[in-house]
């Protein structure tokens, strides 16, 4: 898939986003985030959100199943007033999986109103530097621009806390 994707009615295309950390941990402490139960559900979601996992296989062509859920009252309060349910299935696919160093999520986005279900890919890749161990993150734009910042807005928020956890240097 490529970094840009035509939303209806949008004049450009949109731009991926990259967010990049640096954390004292190791590679493997991180990857473990992303492919298993315990440390997906230790992180996934923003700020007043959590997740249950139901099914994660780890491996290329793997599935990962797992429900959000707004957990705090402001979150419950703010998707009642969208008009959006506490909780919702959510359902992926690893795509890519190369141990230690890169994957790529692909999950089935079909709880926008109006809109077709749709798929949106997430890349990460991890690397050492030092004692430190770096991930990149690309959240490839969804279909309409609200949608995008909402998903860079969101993971943004589930990134405080491994921030908080492992102490990102800022780098």
């Amino acid at each position: 898939m490529s970094d840009t994707s035509r939303s209806a009615g949008a004049a450009a295309p949109q731009a991926a986003v990259v967010i990049e950390r640096a954390y004292r941990a190791s590679v493997e402490d991180l990857w473990a985030l992303w492919t298993t139960k315990a440390g997906f559900e230790s992180w996934w979601g923003p700020e007043g959100f959590r997740v249950e996992v139901h099914r994660l296989e780890a491996r290329e062509g793997g599935a990962l199943d797992y429900d959000m859920i707004a957990d705090a009252p402001e979150a419950i309060a703010a998707m009642k007033e969208m008009g959006q349910p506490v909780s919702h299935g959510t359902h992926g696919t690893y795509a890519d999986f190369y141990p230690h160093a890169r994957l790529k999520l692909v999950h089935v986005i079909d709880f926008v109103p109006g809109s077709e279900t749709y798929e949106s890919v997430i890349e990460v890749g991890f690397s050492a530097a030092g004692d430190l161990a770096r991930m990149v993150v690309t959240l490839h734009p969804h279909l309409d621009p609200h949608w995008t910042q909402m998903s860079a807005e969101g993971f943004g928020s589930q990134l405080t806390k491994l921030d908080s956890r492992f102490g990102w240097t800022g780098a």
